[in-house]
């Protein structure tokens, strides 16, 4: 898959409906979100997710991709996204995507980590 379709793919789960969202990401899933349990996995990380308010907008900055093997791909960036009500968030993303088959891609990783409110000193 090209990067512009890697971002297009990416950006599409922020801003798909759920459906779309439960078709793109893998039953065996994980993700680290930063609201508890925290960590999900399969059938729960995707439920989490999907039915949640989706996002209008986002914007993916400082995206890298790269391509550990054939068929996988690892991405990073940093999102910043917001509802129609102006509700804004933001995060450091990453993402695992793999092929299951020509053309097919399935989300088998995700995590996000907010900003911190604050640095700690040494």
């Amino acid at each position: 898959m090209e990067d512009d379709r890697v971002r297009a793919f990416e950006e599409s789960l922020w801003t798909g409906d759920a459906d779309h969202y439960r078709e793109l990401v893998d039953d065996e899933v994980v993700m680290v979100l930063p609201q508890p349990p925290y960590v999900y996995t399969g059938a729960q990380a995707i439920e989490a997710v999907a039915n949640t308010p989706r996002w209008t907008t986002v914007e993916l900055a400082d995206l890298q991709i790269m391509r550990p093997q054939e068929g996988l791909i690892v991405i990073a960036y940093h999102a910043r996204a917001a509802k129609e009500d102006g509700e804004a968030y933001e995060a450091h993303c990453t993402s695992t995507i793999r092929r299951l088959e020509h053309e097919v891609w399935r989300v088998v990783q995700h995590q996000q980590t907010p900003p911190l409110a604050a640095v700690a000193k040494a």
